[in-house]
């Protein structure tokens, strides 16, 4: 029997899960224990420019309802890696949260900052439709006292970046 490893592996819960809530998008978004979400179908569409992401509050784009931007960490890449900046960090010179993983794979993992803290993973939903079909669904497994509306907007980006790529 063949052996697929997927990238990146499962990770074991985080040695130093955040101790305090980890709030971008707002603190009634923060659930206190693991929270799982399935991903099914795509609800929101993100524009970017070279490649760089900036999300807003609601349908502003003015600088002060800036919430995050996130940049591609190198222009080349195997595999995706993002580095997210939030808007309290304007210099951009340390990434406020990290995410790596493969679309291939349906496999990715957000980090707070340069630390081994995970956040959020996301992996592929194993079904049969999945499989026959190619559907894309994934489940979402998000830590105690994350902002899941930030992991969702992280989704939303990750998409539009697969399918930049592959026009």
């Amino acid at each position: 029997m063949e052996h697929v490893q997927e990238y990146p592996p499962p990770a074991a819960p985080s040695a130093y899960p955040p101790l305090a809530s980890v709030s971008v998008i707002g603190p009634e978004y923060c659930y206190p224990q693991l929270l799982d979400l399935a991903v099914v179908r795509k609800v929101l569409t993100i524009m970017t420019v070279h490649d760089r992401w900036q999300v807003f509050r609601g349908k502003s784009t003015e600088e002060k309802d800036l919430i995050f931007t996130v940049k591609r960490s190198s222009m080349i890449q195997l595999k995706t890696k993002l580095h997210v900046f939030l808007a309290t960090n304007p210099k951009e010179n340390v990434f406020d949260f990290r995410v790596e993983g493969s679309w291939l794979e349906r496999s990715w993992i957000i980090y707070s900052g340069e630390s081994n803290t995970i956040l959020a993973q996301m992996h592929k939903k194993h079904n049969v439709e999945s499989v026959l079909l190619g559907k894309g669904k994934f489940m979402v497994t998000v830590y105690p006292n994350v902002d899941y509306a930030f992991v969702v907007a992280l989704i939303a980006i990750l998409d539009g970046i697969n399918h930049d790529d592959d026009e």
